[in-house]
């Protein structure tokens, strides 16, 4: 998910003049000319891609493929990593004059997510409608993981060292409950942890927008339950969807229950994105479930309306209103309901977080926009690129070009036209980024 909205912040003029050396390099011009041959072959390789299956948690056999992509063309180290990423490494210029891989060196991360939205044994052949591919996750994410192979490709081709070591990760776990545990375990538990200076993820289609803020949300899911019976013979026992049912429309209010500390509403929204309950039409449910997702602009906000949602769940769930002849419900003290039994347990934590604006990596990205002359639209999203801000390491998720539609649906399309822009400009600030890191070290 991406708002964007367009900036005009002041370039620094060693970040345009860094740009423009680094854009007249011949190894780049090399790279460049292979992106602008080989579209048919990106093309191969999203359609070989598209019909794996990857959904939530069941990414193994997409791993696999892109590991045999990795290691064919010549990447360093390929291996899955025990959250089941795919990585390897596009060496150093130190480490191939010293036939040596320092393993405490700054790496670049630039990722893209394996994982779709879509549950096994959904139809994923791909068909043609030129220029459009149409197929269930075309756009997100096998644009970005497309894009991903196609750096990596583009770069060994033209024998480019950077100047610190480049990981190349197809991640896990960024869709739904996966709740970005392929990022998670990047940054917090895996050799690279406390290696990766900047991060990149490539995420969708699109050229112009940057997303330099995380969208903090949390998510839930709720179950009642009660005690079941029969439709006729236990008429009038308690049911957990009319229960339930009650709860949820009474949360439609609580994306504005909350202030921040100066009274505004920063945006927050509730989505209820799936029900489920009950076995049958003459059966009174034993239980019954929802999944509830929460988000807002502001994390002490995100925290208010979390607070209030329990207290509204426990509200109408344990303690029901009372009918009376005044008034369909009072709002008189209501006593507890026993039959009745609520669990509320957390599936989902994003952290929030953002890119400062004088950070070296976003001055990168807009030396880049302003030679390629594209507009730099950053914005607020939900991706991997909220596990890195959360924790204060420079990160940006950007689209891997052309145009797309239908995310998440059995509809989604993708346009390749125009690619070949957003591929160099991902591959200059991937390289500027890896060059500053070197500085720094």
């Amino acid at each position: 998910m991406i708002d964007a909205a367009p900036t005009e912040t002041p370039l620094p003029t060693s970040s345009q003049a860094r740009i423009t050396r680094l854009a007249a390099n011949t190894s780049i011009h090399r790279a460049f000319q292979w992106l602008h041959l080989h579209q048919p072959q990106l093309r191969r390789w999203m359609h070989e891609l598209l019909v794996i299956p990857a959904p939530p948690f069941g990414e193994a056999a997409r791993a696999a493929w892109f590991l045999e992509r990795f290691d064919a063309l010549g990447l360093s180290d390929p291996h899955i990593d025990d959250a089941g990423n795919a990585l390897a490494l596009l060496p150093a210029a130190a480490a191939i004059d010293d036939n040596a891989v320092d393993p405490s060196s700054p790496v670049i991360l630039l990722s893209a997510h394996l994982d779709t939205v879509f549950p096994l044994g959904t139809p994923l052949q791909p068909t043609e409608h030129p220029p459009r591919i149409l197929a269930p996750g075309v756009c997100d994410n096998a644009a970005g993981l497309t894009g991903l192979l196609a750096i990596a490709a583009a770069l060994r081709y033209a024998q480019f060292a950077p100047a610190v070591p480049i990981l190349f990760a197809a991640n896990v776990g960024e869709e739904g409950e996966g709740d970005l545990r392929g990022m998670r375990h990047l940054f917090t538990a895996s050799p690279f942890a406390s290696r990766i200076r900047a991060a990149i993820a490539l995420e969708g289609a699109g050229t112009s927008a940057v997303v330099t803020r995380a969208l903090a949300s949390r998510r839930f899911r709720v179950t009642v339950t009660g005690p079941g019976g029969h439709a006729w013979a236990d008429a009038g026992a308690p049911n957990p969807i009319l229960a339930l049912a009650r709860a949820l429309l009474a949360l439609e209010a609580i994306p504005q229950s909350a202030q921040d500390s100066t009274g505004a509403y920063p945006r927050t929204t509730l989505n209820i994105g799936q029900i489920a309950g009950g076995s049958a039409i003459n059966s009174i449910p034993a239980s019954a479930t929802a999944w509830i997702d929460l988000r807002s602009t502001d994390p002490a906000h995100l925290a208010s309306a979390e607070t209030a949602m329990r207290h509204s769940l426990d509200l109408w769930i344990l303690h029901p209103p009372t009918r009376s002849s005044i008034a369909p419900f009072t709002t008189r003290p209501r006593p507890a309901d026993p039959s009745h039994v609520l669990a509320i347990h957390v599936i989902g934590d994003r952290p929030g977080g953002s890119l400062p604006q004088h950070s070296p990596l976003l001055a990168t990205l807009q030396a880049v926009d302003r030679h390629l002359q594209i507009r730099t639209d950053p914005g607020l999203g939900s991706t991997d690129a909220n596990i890195p801000l959360s924790l204060g390491i420079p990160a940006i998720a950007i689209g891997a070009g052309g145009i797309g539609g239908g995310i998440h649906t059995l509809q989604e399309w993708y346009d390749p036209t125009g690619r070949e822009t957003a591929l160099r400009r991902i591959l200059l600030t991937l390289v500027d980024t890896a060059a500053i890191a070197a500085d720094i070290h």
